[in-house]
């Protein structure tokens, strides 16, 4: 037989470099090196391609919770999270998730195959046609589309400085399926992508702003710092450790903020929040924004007597965006910067800011210890079925024991207890479902947080909630990842008790009694567990930690337990009118 010479590629070949290459390197070259999203036509090969070339990609079962994924990874890392999904359906199911990024400041990019444009302005029906760009334009912070090859780089550039820098987002990069097919010099293709030099630089306050904010806590008697999930984002856990306790001013974390400094410390007014909101005097917004989750500013919760009144109190508010001061109520002293920069300067020029009055201290004090004496007879008790409290006293243990691990929380009831229940240590510790309160994050969030941390993740999901992203838990099992998914069941949203007055199908609100969600996992190879009692709840979530096995653990509670709409029934107004 004759030897077989070893292929050799043309000089013509050697010397150029496809859209599919373009694109991997570009994003290489700028430290991306994950994706997460799901194949099909056009990407299907660059998926391929890219996990050749040493990026991670990981495969969903659907384009939301992949979009959701990169989202939380955004805002683990600081470097926008990569969506990879098909075009038009896929397209469209990724959009939830830039959305979600969007509005809560996260940095993503969702990529996106789509049709030529040529096809798409003249509406020649091509296979999953749309104009995806127009789409995105309206919930991303931003919008590209790459038409040559030749582009490649300066639209990743553009895409990676638009989601970074500022105030951070969602944005979208259009590449039609022609573009990865197109071939250029290679030379010229390494020439033409752009390593992206300090995407978000800092933003340095006004000197005047600075001594606003420091002259107005001198005038508090009653100050408070509401720590938003801007500051857990910005990574500048050392500088407002410091601040908070060098004024000696209590603070408020909001829900992924939680964990910037331990729940337990003796400034933390977590435990009367509903003291401190309408009665502090002089409020210090850190990376927290005036919305519905604080009530806009206005109303009873900040002592005001209608909902459009306010208490009366002074606002400072840090933040990136100079948009945002006076969004809701007057805000006395805006600083505008990045976080970091802007705490450091208050430290620099803190000099003799008194501490705050030992009355506002001890009051706060004495409503903390009040309300957590209440907690604690309320945790101690062990009811039979499990209720959200018992089941949740073992979660907040088992998060005690593991500070390290990930928490990741979402639905209605099991999102609010747990919140208010389970203390965090550490920062970026805690991932939920954000300002739109949105349903779904659960399972992609769990991914990402493993892949980025490293660490064990801890899932805790209304039976509501884990339904909308349910199925990956194959993804969990096939990627072998340290989940620990524990869902409160209840057999229904909010409860499992209503009823249909015509007698014909179930209520809107319930689902199938007795639902064993621990099967699902172990159709895939996971460990599902079911557990009635604290004790079962416990030692299943200890050996889920122990072991590092995909795990979920079918919590049976109480279907009376949990009210409508969590804590916020107000937002839902015929229930807010039965009360």
């Amino acid at each position: 037989m004759g030897t077989v010479e070893p292929q050799v590629a043309t000089q013509s070949e050697a010397q150029t470099v496809d859209g599919f290459q373009l694109v991997i390197d570009a994003l290489k070259l700028n430290g991306l090196d994950t994706i997460y999203g799901l194949p099909g036509i056009p990407i299907t090969d660059l998926t391929r391609r890219a996990q050749a070339a040493g990026l991670r990609v990981l495969s969903f079962r659907h384009e939301q919770n992949a979009g959701y994924a990169a989202s939380i990874a955004g805002f683990l890392t600081q470097k926008p999270g990569i969506c990879l999904t098909v075009s038009a359906p896929g397209f469209l199911n990724g959009l939830n998730a830039l959305a979600h990024a969007t509005v809560n400041c996260f940095p993503m990019i969702l990529i996106s195959g789509s049709s030529e444009r040529e096809i798409v302005d003249l509406q020649q029906g091509d296979y999953e046609e749309m104009d995806q760009l127009a789409i995105a334009k309206p919930v991303a912070k931003a919008a590209f589309r790459v038409l040559h090859a030749d582009d490649i780089g300066v639209g990743i550039a553009r895409a990676i400085r638009a989601a970074v820098s500022g105030r951070p987002g969602g944005v979208y990069l259009d590449l039609p399926a022609k573009l990865f097919a197109q071939s250029i010099d290679a030379a010229a293709g390494k020439n033409s992508l752009i390593k992206v030099v300090d995407a978000a630089p800092k933003q340095i306050p006004a000197p005047e702003s600075i001594k606003r904010a420091l002259d107005l806590l001198r005038s508090a008697k009653k100050p408070l710092i509401v720590l938003g999930k801007g500051a857990a984002y910005a990574q500048a856990d050392a500088q407002i450790k410091d601040l908070v306790e060098k004024t000696g001013i209590p603070y408020l974390p909001m829900s992924m903020a939680k964990g910037l400094l331990p729940d337990t410390h003796e400034l933390c007014a977590s435990a009367a929040r509903s003291f401190v909101l309408p009665g502090a005097d002089v409020v210090m917004l850190i990376g927290a924004r005036l919305n519905w989750l604080l009530s806009h500013g206005k109303g009873k919760t900040w002592g005001g007597k209608g909902h459009k009144d306010w208490g009366g109190q002074k606002f400072i508010q840090i933040d990136i965006s100079p948009q945002e001061a006076d969004s809701n109520v007057r805000i006395d002293a805006p600083v505008v910067g990045d976080i970091g920069s802007c705490v450091s300067a208050l430290l620099s020029n803190l000099g003799n800011l008194p501490k705050p009055p030992a009355e506002w201290l001890n009051a706060i004090n004495e409503k903390k210890t009040t309300n957590v004496a209440k907690m604690g007879e309320t945790l101690a008790k062990n009811p039979s079925p499990m209720n959200f409290h018992s089941a949740l006293n073992v979660v907040r243990d088992i998060v005690k024991a593991n500070p390290d691990a990930m928490l990741v929380n979402e639905g209605a009831n099991a999102l609010d207890f747990t919140r208010s229940i389970v203390d965090m240590y550490k920062p970026r510790k805690r991932i939920d479902v954000g300002t739109w309160g949105i349903m779904g994050v659960g399972m992609g969030y769990c991914v990402a947080a493993a892949v980025v941390t490293r660490q064990p993740v801890i899932a805790i999901e209304g039976d509501s909630a884990f339904g909308f992203s349910g199925m990956e838990v194959e993804t969990i099992c096939r990627y072998d990842l340290p989940v620990c998914i524990v869902i409160m069941n209840n057999n229904g949203v909010y409860k499992g008790t209503d009823k249909d007055p015509t007698g014909r199908d179930p209520a809107p609100t319930v689902f199938v009694k007795g639902a064993r969600y621990d099967k699902l996992m172990e159709a895939f190879g996971g460990v599902g567990v079911n557990a009635t009692t604290p004790a079962e709840l416990r030692k299943a979530m200890e050996e889920a930690i122990r072991s590092k096995k995909p795990t979920l653990i079918n919590a049976v509670i109480d279907e009376t337990a949990g009210t409508e709409s969590g804590r916020i029934t107000s937002l839902n107004p015929s229930a807010a009118k039965k009360k």
